[in-house]
């Protein structure tokens, strides 16, 4: 049974930092390329950050320079540090990865931001 479950979220300040973490089990984690996305408040559900296999990493734009993704192939972990926040980054985040075709998402951990 493939697990992903989150962590991390808080309520933050504008200009702040959190730092989401998405245990994972069930599938072969190093090989399987991981993904954050975002889902703001009335919104759809929007893709932030990738780090594949072999470590490389990509993200939307307007969160360069700001997150960072990262793994841990010994804890199954994949995180999400977030600095510079600001009241755009409200929302639930989603672990995301693919498996034999089939999408797994993690259940969500609600990062607010205040102004």
């Amino acid at each position: 049974q493939v697990q992903l479950v989150e962590s991390g979220g808080d309520f933050v300040q504008a200009g702040g930092s959190l730092r989401l973490s998405c245990v994972v089990s069930g599938i072969r984690f190093e090989t399987n390329n991981m993904r954050w996305y975002h889902q703001p408040p009335g919104k759809a559900r929007e893709w932030v950050a990738t780090i594949t296999g072999r470590g490389d990493t990509n993200y939307v734009d307007h969160v360069k320079g700001r997150f960072t993704i990262a793994r841990d192939n010994a804890k199954s972990t994949v995180y999400l540090q977030m600095n510079s926040l600001n009241t755009e980054d409200t929302g639930v985040y989603y672990c995301h990865t693919k498996s034999n075709n089939i999408d797994y998402w993690g259940q969500g951990t609600q990062v607010t931001v205040s102004s």
